[in-house]
Order: structure tokens, then C-alpha cells, then sequence
């Protein structure tokens, strides 16, 4: 039986090995040699394949086997988060562990975009850009962090890897998977404040020396902490198997699945106008009604190949196909009138309003990769030819909420809100009352989207002397776009076309010593006309748009960026620090109306963005394990069909963040954490356009803030172990984002203390 316990690291560390050595070779009759202390401890080893043994939060490797070299060899900006470090920092949607990382803002869209998370990485969108295991992750969903072994961020363009979009960079979830080395079970039980509670199990078999097995199962609900009775709800499960074939073949099948169910509460709102407007205080209530709802049903299977024909050649097949439902139904709270109560006087009041939305999206992937190791020249090349088919189609369409109850806090006939809406006679808060007693039926289908891809790429890495490497790629994507717009009473108006795009990546890595290089690399990026699937038609968010009755005529969005790094990989590969300054530009910006139409303008608009991004990870002693960096950056609109926005920044975007997580081990058993962040102030607007202004100011800010979370864990016995995490210690009011009218804001979570129980078998 190989059991993870018995087969613990041992890392020795010895002040005087030198004098234990002489000790061991004098002669009988010396005298006795007084040795230095020796150190013994133990360490788990890590089941994930990429990581750096021993440090915690450190991956040598990235998870993207087109990846060929270490992260501290490659010419690029490659953010990773380890299991371990999610699993320290106690969160556990992929939305909350992305924004502790400097760089990363997200934005609201229209109605929130309840679909699921609106990724900005350096001031581009990416809410498209989700990759899971290398290959595209189509649905706007919710999304869990507990079958991943690593989480890569990517920064900068990437469609020679990625295809189409990745404007600003890309995120890839490696998922955890079967394997024949281990035998293990862990299983983590938590409990906390605002009803929480969370159960995972994470197993590995193997069965036989060429056959294994590993389920992950997940269980967690609470309410959202200081909104409730809004709340999470989540479960679900991922099963993986791995046959060893011969010596040289290996499958791996793999199945996702994740039902989410939130009863979201969408914060607060803006007030005022110009130098005054800013976050309603007090909070408002929650308004969450108890028809309110947001769910994700996923369900994912993979199917991966790898054969080593030879020393030379290797061959490998991912093969995926999914299917993901989203729908949501949510009241927003927003800045409302002034009206006169029944017993007389006056009163500010909060008004209410609906958004809703459903989508239903299948997705077929198949990536095919030749890895070929050949001489040309002198000079070893490690080429790779890859071809992806991909087939992504998404229904969208709208739920019926009509109301019962009181809406908007109105009674009787007229139209004044003349009644409490959220607060009894003596202004207290009375929950979540069932106001709108709303009846919600799906509706029928709006928009019918398709993009099927076949990508061909071309990548080389090769050693053009001994301290200098060369990366290049190229790739091609040719797709076939349809819509089809449908009314209401079932008449579909269909609209298509069909293009090519091409990008390129190159860089160069100069190792000035084995642990410090210098790098330089240049990207690009492209996309498509009506290229988001959420959007349908609706211009301002990435939707289609339309001239002269048709969706044809406009360039691809094109992006490229140069960028200039140092890498140091210090104290025997575990500590690396990187440094980057950066230029991005995005030119043939398709600009959109300021609402739902497909109306706009095409290749209109360019943006750049400008900074410079620092990061480390790893252990700084053997006791003080760290991840953390900042990001400095600016943007500026360069062109625009309105020429007032020239010069202005980019909505949601922050030019300054800043975050880190320390743990440090006092004794062997116990260490203590922290985690810090800072985000600068943000502007709602649109995407890819300048943040809303009006009377010579930004005007719909989303203020600063800086939050701090305290962690520990306590290690009983080489199986037993104690968690303990507190999350916005000093329980701050802080928002994530800014709807572009200010309508609602996002507001991170309060307070909340979870305690949990970690048992390895």
C-alpha cells in the first residue's frame, strides 16, 4: 500500500554537517566531538504534479503541458495560486480567490451579470477568458475552487496559446486528477458564524500499479456574511481515473460536476451627484426576496490521451464536452424619491428593481498536440503543432417576474411611495420582507449563439546558446459565427459570418546566472464582433452590432503588448521574485450604444495601458512561507467615436492594488497567517470604454479600500489538524465594483469566522 503517510519528505538540516562528517571518521581513542543541533521535520508531499517540493505556495511547473519550461524560465507574467494557499486562506469561490491578486478588478455588466464573474485583467475584459485544464470554459457561471490544484493567471495577450479574446491575459484552473503514486483520503469539515458550514472529501486509489481512482465531493452552505438572510448554497463532485496503458500511454478520464444556488444580495447604491456622490450610509437593507435566486447547474466530462511514441515525438488528446445552465432572478436596491408617510413628515426611501436572465450553453473541445524534439541547424528545437475544434453554443432568454405584493413600496392606487418599504413605523430594519410576493415563470428564448473554431497553431522553444532561449509561436482561428435574434412570438432573424485571425508571441530569456535572467517578450490578441455569449445584441456589453440590417464589416479587436522582465529563482528554487514593466494597446475597438441596442460603431476605439506588475512566492527561511505583489498601472483611452473620452481611464479599473498572504510556523505544529489588500478607486462604465463622467468628474466612483484576514492552523497529530479563519478582521464596508449608473455597487463580504477540521488518512 502506498499510503501519503508513510512516505513523508524528510528535510534534514544539519548547522554543523561538516563536523558530524569529521566525527564519523576520527579514530576510537579521540576525544568526544560536541555536534551541532540537527533538525528533522516532516512534510506531506504534495499530490499536485507542478509543485515545488516542499513550498507550500511555490509551483515549479505550470499545469498547460504546451508550457514546456518552469515559470521562472518563461518570458511571461504568470500569476499562480496553489491548492494549499486557497485552502489557507479560506475562500472558496474562484471570483473571491482572484481578487486578493493585485492586477485583477471585476466589473458589474447589465444586470450584474449574474451569469457569473466579470474578470478585468490589466484594464481588458476576460470574463470569456476561463480556461479549465488548457481548454476554453464557455459558461458565465459560478465557480468553485475545490477540485483545483492550481489556479494560473496569465497576463498579457494570449491568443497563440488561447484563440480568440484574452485581451488582457487568461485564467486556467488545473484540476486535480488521478494518480498511481499515492494512496490518500482528506477529508475538511468547517463551521461558522452566519449559519456556515462546508464538508469536503478528497480520495485517491490506486487500485493496481497502472490504475487509479480520486473523487472530490463538496458540500457548503451559509449566508452571505452580514447580508442575510441572503445566501450560498453549493455542492458538488469530481471524479477522476487514470490508466497507466504501457509504459508509454496514459488515459485519464475526468468528471465536473457543481449545482450552486445563491440567494444574492446585490449591495448598495450610490447617492448624490458630482463631488458628492458616493455609497449609501447607512447600508440599506438586504432585498433579497425570497423568490429571489441565482443558480448554476455544470456538468463537464474530459477525456485525456498522452503516448510517447519515442525520445523524439509525443502525442497528446484532450477531448471535452459540457453542458452548463445559469439563471438568476434578483431584486436591486437603488436610491429612490421622497415621499410622505402615513403618520406624517418625510422620508428618503429605497426603491426596487428586477433583473433576470437565464442561458443554457454546450460546448465540444478537442485539443490535439504533436511535442517534436528535432535538431536543426545544431540547435535542439522543441516544437509543438497543435489543432483545436471547438463548438460553443448558448441560448439566452428572460424569466417573467410579475408581482403580487407591494412594489416598490407603494399602496394604493396612486404613485406615490407612500408606505415603509424595508423598516416598520419606528425605522427598524424588518429583513428580508416578502414585498413583491412575485410569481416566476422561464420565459421564452431572445438570442440562439454559436462560434465554432478550428485553431492550428505553431510553437518552438529553443536554446540559441547556452544562456539564451528563444519562445515563438503562431496560430491561426477560423470560425463561423451565427445569431439568431427571436422575438416573442417565436420569429428567429438569423445572422452570420466567417473570418480568420492570426496571432503571434515571441520571447527571449537571457539567464545571466542559474538564478536570475532577464526577459523581454511581445504578444498579441484578437477578437470578434458580437463575441460575447451573455451579451446577445446588446452592443455596450460585447453583444453583436449592426449596420445596415447586417453583423458583417468590422475588423477583428486586435491587442499586443511588450513587455520587459526579471526572474529570481533564489535559495535552491524556492523563492522567486519577478518584475515586469509593460505596454498594452488594443486598436479596432467595436463601441457600443449606452444601452440594449445593437446599434454602435465599428473599430472606433483604442486604449492603452500601461504599468509595472511585482511578485513573490515561496519560503524566505523554513519558517515564513509568502505570496504577494502589486500592480501600478495606467489607461487611457487613445481614440473614441465620442471625442470627449480621449484621455480618460478605462471603467473598472484600478490603477493601483496590492495584495499578500504570509504564514509563518512558530512550532511544528502551529503557524499563524495573514492576508492584506488594497485596491484603489474604481469607475463604473462600460466595457473597453472610457468610466462614466459627467460635470468634470468621474461619476460613479467605486471607493478604495484595504481589508486584512487572520489565519492559523494547528497540526494535532500527522493526522489530525485545526483551522481557523477571519476574514475582513476589522469588518470594513467595501465594494468590488460600480454599475455604470451607479444603480447598484457590489459589496464585499463582512466579517465571518470559520473554524474546520482537517483528517488525513
Amino acid at each position: 500500500m502506498k499510503s501519503i503517510n508513510n512516505m513523508r519528505g524528510l528535510q534534514v538540516l544539519a548547522t554543523s554537517s561538516v563536523g558530524l562528517a569529521a566525527a564519523m571518521m576520527a579514530p576510537a581513542f579521540a576525544q568526544d566531538t560536541q555536534l551541532g543541533a540537527v533538525r528533522v521535520q516532516s512534510e506531506a508531499i504534495d499530490p499536485n504534479p507542478n509543485a515545488t517540493p516542499g513550498v507550500p505556495y511555490k509551483a515549479k511547473t505550470s499545469g498547460v503541458e504546451r508550457r514546456t519550461r518552469p515559470i521562472a524560465e518563461t518570458p511571461a507574467t504568470i500569476q499562480i495560486i496553489t491548492g494549499e494557499q486557497i485552502k489557507d486562506s479560506g475562500r472558496t469561490d474562484l471570483r473571491a480567490v482572484l481578487l486578493q491578486q493585485p492586477g485583477i478588478t471585476i466589473g458589474t455588466g447589465e444586470s450584474g451579470n449574474m451569469f457569473g464573474d466579470r474578470y478585468i485583467i490589466r484594464g481588458q475584459e476576460a470574463k470569456s477568458d476561463t480556461f479549465v485544464d488548457g481548454l476554453r470554459d464557455p459558461g458565465m457561471s459560478i465557480r468553485e475552487s475545490f477540485a483545483i490544484e492550481q489556479l494560473e493567471i496569465t497576463k498579457g495577450p494570449n491568443s497563440s496559446f488561447a484563440g480568440r479574446g484574452t485581451a488582457g491575459g487568461a485564467i486556467n484552473a488545473i484540476t486535480k486528477r488521478a494518480t498511481t503514486d499515492y494512496d490518500f483520503i482528506k477529508g475538511d469539515a468547517l463551521g461558522g458564524t452566519d449559519n456556515y458550514s462546508r464538508f469536503t472529501i478528497d480520495a485517491n486509489q490506486a487500485l493496481s500499479d497502472d490504475f487509479a481512482v480520486r473523487a472530490n465531493l463538496m458540500y457548503s452552505y451559509g449566508q452571505v456574511p452580514g447580508r442575510g438572510p441572503a445566501d450560498r448554497f453549493r455542492s458538488g463532485a469530481a471524479v477522476s481515473a487514470t490508466w497507466l496503458a504501457t509504459p508509454d500511454t496514459e488515459l485519464t478520464a475526468d468528471y465536473y460536476g457543481l449545482h450552486a444556488k445563491d440567494g444574492a444580495d446585490l449591495g448598495s447604491y450610490l447617492i448624490g451627484a458630482g463631488a458628492t456622490r458616493m455609497p449609501m450610509a447607512p447600508l440599506p437593507p438586504v432585498v433579497t426576496q425570497e423568490q429571489d435566486f441565482q443558480r448554476t447547474d455544470n456538468n463537464t466530462g474530459t477525456l485525456r490521451l498522452s503516448h510517447r511514441f519515442d525520445g523524439m515525438f509525443r502525442f497528446s488528446n484532450i477531448l471535452r464536452v459540457g453542458r452548463t445552465t445559469n439563471g438568476y432572478v434578483n431584486t436591486a436596491a437603488r436610491e429612490g424619491t421622497t415621499g410622505t408617510n402615513n403618520p406624517g413628515g418625510s422620508y428618503a426611501t429605497t426603491t426596487t428593481s428586477t433583473r433576470q436572465s437565464w442561458q443554457d450553453v454546450r460546448y465540444f473541445a478537442n485539443q490535439a498536440s504533436l511535442f517534436a524534439n528535432i535538431t536543426i541547424a545544431g540547435l535542439m528545437n522543441e516544437f509543438i503543432i497543435t489543432h483545436e475544434y471547438s463548438d460553443h453554443s448558448v441560448l439566452n432568454g428572460d424569466y417573467t417576474a410579475t408581482s403580487t405584493g407591494h412594489s416598490n413600496c407603494i399602496t394604493g392606487n396612486g404613485t406615490l411611495l407612500n408606505a415603509y418599504c424595508f423598516t416598520n413605523a419606528a425605522m427598524q430594519d424588518i429583513g428580508s420582507p416578502n414585498l413583491l410576493g412575485r410569481v416566476v415563470t422561464k420565459a421564452g428564448l431572445k438570442h440562439d449563439w454559436q462560434v465554432s473554431t478550428h485553431g492550428l497553431s505553431l510553437m518552438d522553444t529553443v536554446n540559441i546558446t547556452e544562456n539564451l532561449t528563444l519562445f515563438a509561436g503562431v496560430r491561426a482561428d477560423w470560425f463561423d459565427f451565427k445569431l439568431d435574434t427571436i422575438t416573442g412570438a417565436g420569429v428567429r432573424t438569423p445572422y452570420d459570418y466567417s473570418d480568420t485571425l492570426t496571432n503571434y508571441h515571441a520571447g527571449l530569456v537571457w539567464q545571466i546566472t542559474p538564478e536570475i535572467n532577464v526577459n523581454a517578450s511581445y504578444g498579441t490578441s484578437q477578437d470578434i464582433n458580437g463575441g460575447e455569449s451573455d451579451a446577445g445584441t446588446s452592443s455596450a456589453y460585447g453583444g453583436a452590432i449592426f449596420f445596415a440590417g447586417s453583423i458583417a464589416g468590422a475588423r477583428p479587436e486586435t491587442s499586443e503588448t511588450f513587455e520587459i522582465g526579471t526572474k529570481w529563482n533564489l535559495f535552491d528554487d524556492r523563492f522567486l521574485a519577478t518584475a515586469a514593466v509593460f505596454q498594452s494597446t488594443k486598436r479596432d475597438i467595436m463601441e457600443g450604444d449606452a444601452g440594449y441596442a445593437a446599434t454602435g460603431t465599428f473599430n472606433t476605439g483604442a486604449n492603452r495601458v500601461s504599468g509595472v506588475e511585482l511578485e513573490v512566492v515561496g519560503m524566505l527561511t523554513n519558517d515564513l512561507t509568502i505570496q504577494g505583489g502589486l500592480s501600478y498601472m495606467s489607461a487611457e483611452v487613445i481614440k473614441s467615436a465620442t471625442l470627449a473620452s480621449l484621455g480618460r481611464t478605462l471603467s473598472n479599473f484600478a490603477n493601483f492594488s496590492a495584495g499578500a498572504q504570509a504564514k509563518y510556523r512558530i512550532t511544528e505544529e502551529l503557524s499563524v497567517g495573514v492576508i492584506g489588500q488594497y485596491v484603489s478607486k474604481r469607475y463604473g462604465g462600460q466595457p473597453d470604454r472610457a468610466a462614466a463622467f459627467g460635470g468634470g468628474l468621474y461619476s460613479q466612483p467605486s471607493p478604495a479600500y484595504a481589508v486584512m484576514d487572520l489565519f492559523a492552523t494547528y497540526k494535532y497529530d500527522p493526522n489530525l489538524g485545526l483551522r481557523l479563519n477571519v476574514v475582513n478582521l476589522f469588518d470594513r464596508n467595501y465594494y468590488l465594483a460600480a454599475y455604470q449608473g451607479g444603480y447598484f455597487l457590489y459589496k464585499g463580504d463582512g466579517r465571518n469566522v470559520r473554524i474546520g477540521i482537517d483528517y488525513d488518512l
